[in-house]
């Protein structure tokens, strides 16, 4: 059990409006490969779907420590000190280049999360996941928007 470092924002990397579901997100990441990645668990505890409802992923007991059976694996070598939510989308509709397609609904939750989040959990650094890894990944700049919204971090790691 370790206490809770970071927020991980991630995207489906999905085409913009198209849905996608729990059982996709498990599929994709629980299946053996080829078919999947071949986790124990998937990527992420929260998905914030298109019309703006979240779902829970992997149950999680809400506070300050990372429990062994809420490790999900969104952020290789952080998953252990993290928790990490997703938003359906995160590519254009090529499928291939990466663009901020949070719908307004999406927006609108991200917000209230993340915000919620940081007021049960103000150490807690909020972070995209390619800050911790080299990708796209959620296909917005993160600390931008948290400034945005009227989160400050001030590099309390």
């Amino acid at each position: 059990m370790a206490r809770l470092r970071y927020l991980v924002l991630h995207c489906t990397a999905t085409p913009e409006g198209r849905e996608v579901s729990a059982a996709d997100i498990r599929r994709w990441h629980t299946s053996a490969p080829p078919k999947g990645r071949g986790w124990k668990q998937v990527g992420y505890t929260d998905m914030i779907h298109l019309d703006g409802r979240t779902e829970r992923l992997v149950d999680n007991n809400e506070d300050a420590l990372v429990d062994p059976w809420e490790i999900t694996n969104g952020a290789k070598g952080y998953n252990s000190v993290s928790r990490h939510v997703v938003y359906v989308g995160g590519l254009a509709s090529d499928a291939k280049t990466a663009k901020d397609t949070r719908t307004a609904a999406q927006r609108r939750t991200m917000e209230a999360y993340v915000k919620s989040f940081h007021r049960r959990f103000p150490k807690v650094r909020i972070v995209g996941h390619n800050e911790l890894a080299a990708k796209a990944c959620p296909s917005f700049d993160v600390q931008k928007w948290l400034k945005e919204i009227g989160i400050r971090q001030d590099g309390n790691e």
